[in-house]
């Protein structure tokens, strides 16, 4: 199977840079070899692959609350990329908005990763990203969505979910939080990155076993409120990812030429804003 000829926009992916901005000493990993990339690195995967844009989502493996690299690939790459930050919870509209001109179009919420306690009081941080027109992008997995799902939509703020909503597969689609999650794309609510399989299938490529889960995500949230995403350069995976596969992969999720083109280019670059 080849690659068609098809514009794509990467909507998930990290820079690490620890030869140029030093590693945090604070930070849980510390990404090593093959887990790191240069901002110029990924530019030059993007050419070979075709990816014409990509959303870098600030990393709190590595660098934590530090966005310098994040904001020095930004700028070395204008047209490329643009950037969700990760910040306080207490960060002030001041701070959000030197971001926002930086080419930040949102703040990242790693409530997998830091649980729901650590984001309770993150109302007023919504109200800002509200009122400066940034999005809220947020990883849950299993269960977590219903417990913040309130939080979320009472502020208003727009909402993008992170690889599927990480569902746990012996669950089944049945499950609180998946149905949260499709609850959301039914009433557009909010758009969802399909990515990450690896994060939450139990199998091998090509992860089978979350294909139900994109269905009915397609279904619920249709082509519009859709993104892909790569996740590289694929942190703590759990066996060798490899872009080229990656890409073919969408052509068997997505057969469909026009729906792949939606989810592909159409709504990532009407929702992030290239033209």
């Amino acid at each position: 199977m080849h690659l068609p000829d098809e514009p794509r926009i990467d909507t998930h992916c990290h820079i690490f840079d620890p030869a140029r901005f030093a590693y945090a000493a604070d930070v849980a990993y510390r990404p090593s070899g093959q887990e790191t990339g240069s901002a110029d690195t990924f530019a030059q995967v993007m050419e070979a692959y075709g990816v014409r844009h990509a959303l870098l989502v600030g990393p709190n493996s590595g660098y934590g609350l530090d966005n310098r690299c994040l904001l020095d690939a930004l700028a070395r790459h204008p047209q490329r990329f643009k950037g969700v930050a990760v910040v306080r919870n207490d960060a002030s509209t001041d701070e959000l908005a030197a971001l926002q001109a930086g080419g930040v179009v949102g703040v990242a919420f790693n409530i997998a990763l830091y649980g729901v306690d650590h984001y309770r009081d993150i109302g007023p941080l919504l109200q800002r990203l509200v009122q400066l027109g940034l999005l809220a992008n947020v990883q849950v997995q299993h269960q977590q969505l219903p417990e913040v799902l309130p939080l979320l939509l009472d502020s208003g703020v727009r909402v993008l979910i992170d690889h599927c909503g990480r569902p746990d597969v012996s669950a089944g689609v049945g499950q609180l939080g998946f149905q949260a999650l499709l609850a959301l794309g039914r009433h557009k609510r909010a758009l969802v990155k399909l990515s990450g399989y690896a994060k939450f299938s139990a199998q091998p490529f090509p992860w089978a076993d979350t294909r139900p889960y994109v269905d009915a995500l397609l279904d619920a949230f249709g082509p519009e409120g859709c993104l892909w995403a790569s996740d590289w350069p694929f942190l703590r995976a759990p066996e060798r990812i490899d872009l080229g596969a990656l890409m073919q992969l969408t052509q068997t999720l997505l057969p469909d030429a026009a729906v792949r083109r939606q989810v592909l280019w159409e709504t990532p670059r009407h929702v992030l804003g290239w033209k």
